[in-house]
């Protein structure tokens, strides 16, 4: 199953940063088309009067008083302009101070690697959030230009390799908010996704709770087979959290999507990832193996169990 790519809307903003960006939007747009109306009104009424190529022209006096007119009009045109923009800078980047960030996001081709300094917690192409709170986010990239953005929580932001950036990110309510990378990255840069999943406190507190302790391990004989055949493969010099260059795997299972959005993580769409990774995500750095079907299996049933 391959997942809808619809993402959030800046329309339907779930944030405080949202909801200041989309006021200034919808200020902007009024105050653009009322410079439209007037500039195309002018326009038109000077068409008409001035068709006549032997009419004169104003005096110099008049012209001068026109200019002043329209500079003084520009003037308090960014005026009202410039009062709610530096009131919205100041909503959606509020000064973090000496503060250390609470997340910690890192753009791959192609996904998203999610670290929690405090916890220790590594996550992929999931935020887990506590609703109503303010997250301070540290965005990074590990290859090439990438662009973090969730419409409706928060604002677009590059991230830059040897340049990290900050931002803050919350959600008003518990839900799910999809986002994408927003800056041309690759071949793979449309299947670029996010989520963000905002818990009530209890929620959170569990997801944290499950996140931090290791998987139980393996007792079926297909599962034990497929953590020998991952030790073999040597599947960590990848996927070990350390390294990074794939998604850390320790609590694979208990992850909404596979391969940066594609897919829904089901066992079928594990063994398809499996089987044939060009197949799913052309251009991603995941190897095929060419595993046979038992092995695929043997695999799948491991990494199932790593919730």
């Amino acid at each position: 199953m391959v997942l809808n790519l619809e993402i959030g809307s800046v329309f339907s903003p779930a944030s405080p940063m949202a909801e200041a960006t989309l006021r200034l939007l919808y200020l902007l747009l009024v105050l653009g088309t009322g410079v439209l109306v007037v500039v195309a009104a002018l326009v038109v009424i000077s068409a008409i009067r001035f068709r006549d190529r032997g009419r004169e022209l104003p005096e110099a006096g008049e012209r001068r008083k026109a200019e002043v007119l329209w500079i003084l009009g520009a003037a308090v045109l960014l005026l009202v302009v410039l009062v709610p923009t530096v009131q919205t800078m100041r909503i959606v980047d509020p000064p973090a101070g000496a503060r250390a960030p609470d997340l910690l996001v890192i753009g791959h081709q192609f996904w998203w690697e999610v670290r929690y300094p405090a916890s220790g917690i590594v996550a992929a192409n999931e935020i887990h959030i506590p609703a109503g709170t303010a997250l301070l986010v540290r965005v990074e990239s590990a290859d090439v230009i990438h662009n973090f953005w969730v419409p409706q929580l928060a604002r677009k932001i590059d991230a830059t390799p040897g340049r990290p950036v900050a931002m803050w990110l919350q959600a008003n309510r518990p839900g799910v908010f999809l986002g994408a990378c927003g800056e041309f990255c690759g071949v793979e840069h449309a299947w670029m996704r996010i989520r963000v999943i905002a818990h009530t406190a209890p929620q959170y507190a569990a997801w944290q709770g499950a996140q931090v302790r290791p998987p139980a391990r393996p007792v079926a004989s297909d599962a034990i087979a497929g953590e020998r055949l991952y030790q073999q493969l040597a599947c960590a010099t990848c996927h070990a959290s350390s390294v990074a260059v794939g998604p850390d795997l320790t609590h694979l299972a208990s992850r909404e999507t596979l391969a940066g959005g594609v897919i829904e993580n089901t066992a079928a769409n594990l063994t398809r990832w499996l089987a044939n990774p060009d197949a799913v995500k052309p251009g991603s750095l995941m190897p095929n193996f060419h595993l046979a079907a038992r092995e695929v299996g043997e695999l799948v049933a491991y990494l199932e169990t790593l919730k």
